[in-house]
């Protein structure tokens, strides 16, 4: 091939050459956008998918809000609402900043902008950790019926004095009772306030004494020993200090909590002392649940029920709210009363009522009368007593719960001015409430004074405790 033959060649096959990379290129190109077009399509098929993750989330955080109960609706529903912290904390010194702190750690989170739902349930939160024990109509019905035994007004035969009276006193001996208070254990404690208490019961009383919980430890290992302690120390008989004292000795804090048991043994105990002819009285002092898997309620019902026509109250020691519940429980099933003591000054105040009932029996014996007299002023002081304690509670919890809320808005757990007012304003409006109730009652019972006893404590039942929840 010529010269002139061969430029035109080159010149077609380099033509060809730029065809072929120009086609490639567009082909590249139609892959890469290809591709950019799948991938755009995938982020946007992630964009959906995480949009449609995120509303599943909200809904189900929506359906997961805490939907906030109602505040007592009766004097009935507030007298059950376990006890919290009641003692005073200063939100001014650093040591009650730092309980509070740590009271109020669990309260749910309203820094943003809360419903009112979310107020709602964060102030029932915090009431509940400051509530006072406020005892309803059911309580001072028992407590009146019981400071009232003897008297002729009442139609009750469990409530009349008989010739005989006996006093035993059943004495949580568990571990738990070790624990300090003021100083000195539990168990010092009760002993020192039922050794006082037996040494001014009149003599001619009877007087018993049975502990429960009292052998093995509180392992596993000793459970089943230990809830199958429960021994009659002193049996029913009048008193003798040295005998009593040398039973009580012995009494060391050790196991599990039987209180079945100890109430089953107790009906033993007073077996043959029929109601008939005996005013029977009991005493159940604990200091928590019954650990053993058992049913005191029943129990208790039990012996109340019995030939024994037993007088039942009970004091709780030092007691969390559980077991406050099941020991009010138990109060409740036999129509007696419940008191919740925090040290030995108050168990001592409690078990001194009683001597007060024993005192009237040995002058009832006396005088060979049933007119104890005066019961319209007793009746007077024990509701101005009632009222006035229950005021003093309405005020220190609405005052603490003031401070507290303070002091969250202060240290911007409470964000808003707007939250803050709300909460402050339900706490105000709600112990309004609480205090209307109680002067309602207060003048409920005021009126009813002016009745026979017996008819004031029908119409009492009637209006206040015919509707109450079981």
């Amino acid at each position: 091939m010529n010269r002139k033959g061969i430029v035109p060649f080159i010149l077609l096959l380099m033509l060809l050459l730029l065809a072929a990379c120009s086609d490639k290129a567009k082909e590249n190109e139609k892959v890469t956008a290809d591709e950019i077009v799948s991938s755009d399509e995938k982020e946007d098929d992630k964009d959906v998918d995480l949009q449609e993750d995120q509303a599943e989330q909200e809904e189900n955080k929506s359906e997961e809000v805490v939907a906030a109960a109602p505040l007592p609706q009766s004097l009935e529903e507030l007298e059950q609402l376990p006890t919290g912290y009641t003692s005073f904390i200063s939100i001014l010194d650093k040591d009650g900043q730092a309980q509070i702190d740590e009271l109020t750690s669990h309260l749910p989170d309203i820094s943003g902008e809360p419903t009112q739902n979310e107020l709602d349930h964060y102030y029932n939160e915090l009431l509940a950790v400051f509530q006072q024990d406020f005892k309803g109509p059911s309580e001072l019905i028992a407590r009146l019926k019981f400071h009232a035994i003897g008297s002729p007004d009442i139609d009750n035969p469990r409530m009349q004095f008989k010739e005989n009276m006996n006093v035993l006193v059943i004495l949580d001996a568990s571990g738990s009772m070790g624990q300090y208070v003021g100083g000195q254990t539990q168990m010092e404690a009760a002993k020192k306030a039922i050794v006082q208490f037996v040494e001014n019961l009149p003599k001619e009383a009877n007087v018993g004494l049975r502990v429960y919980g009292h052998e093995g430890t509180g392992s596993s290992a000793d459970k089943a020993m230990s809830c199958a302690s429960s021994d009659l120390l002193y049996p029913l008989q009048e008193y003798d200090k040295a005998s009593f004292k040398q039973s009580l000795d012995q009494v060391k804090p050790a196991g599990w909590t039987p209180t079945e048991l100890a109430i089953r043994e107790a009906k033993k105990d007073l077996a043959e002392f029929d109601g008939e002819h005996n005013t029977n009285i009991v005493y159940l002092v604990g200091d928590g649940i019954s650990t053993c898997n058992d049913d005191p309620v029943a129990a208790a019902k039990d012996l109340y029920d019995s030939n024994i026509t037993p007088i039942i109250n009970v004091i709780g020691f030092n007691v969390d709210n559980e077991g406050q519940r099941q020991l009010k429980e138990v109060a409740k099933a036999v129509e007696g009363t419940y008191q919740d003591v925090q040290d030995a000054a108050t168990l001592q105040k409690e078990l001194d009522q009683a001597n007060e009932i024993a005192k009237q029996w040995a002058e009832w014996k006396k005088r060979e009368s049933q007119n104890l007299g005066h019961e319209r002023l007793k009746k007077d002081l024990e509701i101005f007593v009632f009222d006035s304690q229950q005021f003093t509670k309405i005020v220190d919890e609405r005052q603490q719960v003031g401070f507290t809320l303070q002091y969250l808005y202060q240290t911007k757990k409470i964000m808003s001015s707007e939250s803050y007012d709300y909460l402050v304003k339900r706490n105000t409006d709600y112990h309004s409430w609480v205090q209307t109730e109680y002067e309602a009652l207060k003048a409920d019972l005021e009126n009813m004074n002016e009745m026979q006893y017996s008819e004031a404590i029908q119409a009492l039942e009637e209006k206040y405790l015919q509707n109450s929840p079981d």
